[in-house]
């Protein structure tokens, strides 16, 4: 039963729907008398050791709602992982303001960190409920069907691409953009969701679950030119060599890491720009142009995915409801039951905290270098409806008066 104070807080990459999430714990959690207050950690475990905490319980729900609505981390985010004197530190904040359950929305690294508090909360005897409310835009949650956060992330991606196309074939050449994924390509695999004609692109999608071979990549490249005269690429920012060699670490003598041991991916150009030379350099091909999308993907205005929004929500409140039903520490989980229902347990905080999900073998193309309508079935959904819709012009050709004039291009 939920009794004291309840703390909520936000960790890791922001995303289009987290503050959804933030708010859900904050309503639901406001309707026990047993809650005295709902507290908010500013910038995650951060803000709990330098007991930086806002009263959420003083928020109209007018703005709350507002907030909801708002993409990114209300409360900021951290990077930060808990060691034993850190744990120290938080059970002495959380002591002192009479915290009884602490929600953490995050990714696997979040729940890592709460598995760790959880741990320690048991050895030194403090009565504190752990519960993590998952979020990633990488869709990379193990025991879940997916993720919020992921679907509105891959809805920018594949708006973006298909806008990427209708540019592309105005002006022929050669595109390469590199989404976010570490070991996952959910996100990069989402560029497929806006194709509409035969020769939409991309035309071309590498994700990390598929060793990348340079010369492979050349071949690919030249093979689509030559057939349509221009070719897009969507391509993961973890793609990696076969000894699992990140590709991009090819071109920095040292990478940036953070607290998890996470290489920094998105924080230059780097790899759009030694592919994009690549290509340049290894064919005739002269019109060639490269992209990172970095942090657009995960906080962008107006490209929410409804489904994404309500789910986010619904993961909330049922955490807050198996926090007073159920004594003992959990991952809020979503599972898919049909062709689209779903449902939200509570699953050990064990099976998710520091694992990562990768694409099933049956999302991923023969030749690796594509996804398969299985994918499209399964992301479709959650994205929604609304998606754009572009057409093309279908007048005949007018027929040629001048037969033996010079071509200028």
């Amino acid at each position: 039963m939920l009794q004291g104070n309840i703390l909520v807080a936000q960790g890791g990459g922001p995303t289009a729907v987290i503050n959804q999430s933030l708010v859900g714990i904050v309503l639901e959690a406001r309707k026990y008398a047993s809650v005295e207050h709902v507290y908010g950690a500013m910038h995650g475990v951060t803000g709990i050791v330098n007991e930086d905490f806002l009263d959420l319980s003083q928020e109209t729900v007018e703005n709350l709602e507002l907030v909801a609505q708002t993409p990114c981390s209300a409360l900021g985010s951290t990077r930060d992982k808990p060691d034993e004197t850190y744990c120290t530190e938080i059970f002495k904040t959380l002591k002192a303001h009479n915290i009884r359950t602490f929600f953490y929305i995050g990714g696997n690294d979040s729940s890592d960190t709460l598995r760790i508090l959880a741990n320690e909360a048991r050895t030194v005897g403090y009565p504190l409920r752990c519960i993590h409310i998952p979020k990633t835009i990488d869709n990379d949650l193990t025991i879940n069907d997916h993720t919020p956060g992921y679907p509105s992330a891959a809805k920018f991606v594949s708006n973006a691409f298909a806008g990427v196309n209708l540019d592309n074939r105005a002006l022929k050449g050669v595109y390469v953009g590199v989404v976010m994924g570490r070991h996952a390509g959910f996100l990069t695999a989402a560029a497929a969701l806006g194709r509409k004609f035969e020769d939409d692109g991309p035309h071309l999608i590498y994700v990390p679950e598929r060793t990348f071979s340079m010369d492979s990549f050349i071949d690919d490249v030249q093979r689509i030119y030559n057939k349509l005269g221009r070719c897009v690429v969507a391509i993961s920012e973890g793609i990696h060599d076969a000894d699992g060699n990140l590709i991009v670490a090819q071109l920095a003598q040292q990478m940036e890491t953070d607290a998890h041991g996470n290489v920094q991916l998105s924080g230059s150009g780097a790899l759009a720009d030694l592919l994009t030379d690549a290509i340049k350099s290894k064919t005739d091909i002269n019109r060639v142009r490269g992209d990172t999308f970095g942090y657009l993907q995960r906080s962008f205005l107006g490209c929410v995915s409804e489904v994404d929004q309500r789910e986010a929500r619904d993961a909330a409140t049922h955490g807050v409801q198996f926090a007073n039903e159920l004594e003992r520490d959990g991952s809020v989980t979503i599972h898919r039951t049909s062709e689209y229902q779903i449902e939200y347990r509570l699953s050990p905080l064990e099976d998710v905290a520091g694992k990562t999900k990768v694409m099933g073998d049956q999302f991923i193309s023969d030749c690796a270098t594509y996804v398969t309508p299985a994918f499209l079935d399964y992301l479709r959904p959650m994205v929604g409806s609304d998606m754009m819709d572009p057409g093309r012009l279908e007048a005949p050709e007018v027929k040629k008066v001048l037969k033996n004039k010079r071509r200028l291009s």
